[in-house]
């Protein structure tokens, strides 16, 4: 307990003296700046990480923390030729393949075949009035088929994704907010609040991490920026020793500082996911990838 005091300690410490490397990150960290639209949220963060790491490109947040560390982008380039992901993406396009019922396909449900469109979930859905992901939109056609809803954490679901991240890889994320509707605003607002709203016993919010200490160390961890945070899931984590969700990600960020995990697919991931894939728009889809 005295150890993780300490090192609570030092994290503050560190975001203190961040708080002095310039006038853009004192704007961008500064109290939530609800009157923000998402264009100047999306500027704000860009020109932050530019300040940060003035070598990387947009593109280049699509390796994660291997954009940012030499060393370990090293391991992971040697994992990356024999990907343990492979068997995740085969069993996901015959799964993607295999009829329901009613001889349909999931194919029948997505533009241009599911195809090629990983990039552009989530979407706001004007007549659901909720952001939609994709792993969500599989299970919305698998309801019109008349199929029961595959559970988000487990692996038919995850192979599915597995396989339509793959087929949209180096596409860049393109995700939109409707101008015309303040119900898909409010969902970005919300995801973006959840983001820097503290939590959790050890008081942190996810950019604590991700902005204010993005590329320094916790414990042996190299703490990854927050663009970039969408575009390579499903990933097979070392860690898990399998492959799993964007969700599961976020549910297991919230176990960690201490606060409760929300189940996956829920409103406030969904709206997370929104609020971040907004900020990413970009940055080329990699996944499935491998993390640590």
């Amino acid at each position: 307990m005295i150890f993780n005091l300490k090192e609570h300690i030092q994290l503050l410490i560190d975001i203190k003296q961040s708080l002095k490397l310039s006038i853009i990150i004192i704007g961008l960290l500064n109290a939530l700046p609800l009157a923000a639209s998402p264009d100047q949220d999306q500027a704000a963060f860009r020109k932050y990480y530019q300040h940060v790491f003035p070598k990387l490109k947009l593109a280049d947040y699509a390796n994660g923390v291997y954009a940012i560390d030499k060393i370990a982008r090293q391991s992971w380039s040697a994992i990356e030729e024999f990907p343990p992901y492979e068997p995740a993406i085969e069993q996901g396009k015959k799964l993607f393949n295999t009829p329901f019922a009613n001889g349909r396909h999931y194919a029948d449900c997505f533009a241009n075949k599911g195809l090629g469109i990983a990039n552009g979930y989530p979407k706001w859905g004007k007549s659901q009035g909720e952001v939609i992901t994709l792993a969500k939109a599989i299970n919305d056609c698998r309801a019109r088929q008349q199929e029961p809803a595959l559970a988000y954490e487990k692996s038919d679901m995850i192979n599915i994704l597995a396989y339509m991240a793959y087929a949209s890889r180096g596409k860049p994320i393109n995700v939109t907010i409707p101008k015309d509707d303040q119900r898909a605003l409010a969902a970005y607002e919300q995801g973006k609040a959840f983001y820097y709203q503290r939590k959790g016993q050890l008081n942190f919010s996810c950019t604590t991490c991700h902005v204010q200490n993005a590329g320094k160390k916790l414990r042996s961890e190299i703490l990854s920026a927050s663009l970039g945070h969408t575009n390579n899931w499903p990933t097979y984590r070392l860690k898990w020793g399998e492959i799993g969700s964007l969700h599961r990600r976020f549910a297991e960020c919230l176990t960690q500082i201490k606060a409760k995990p929300l189940p996956e697919q829920s409103v406030e991931f969904r709206n997370l996911e929104y609020f971040l894939s907004y900020m990413g728009n970009g940055v080329p889809v990699t996944g499935p990838s491998t993390r640590k």
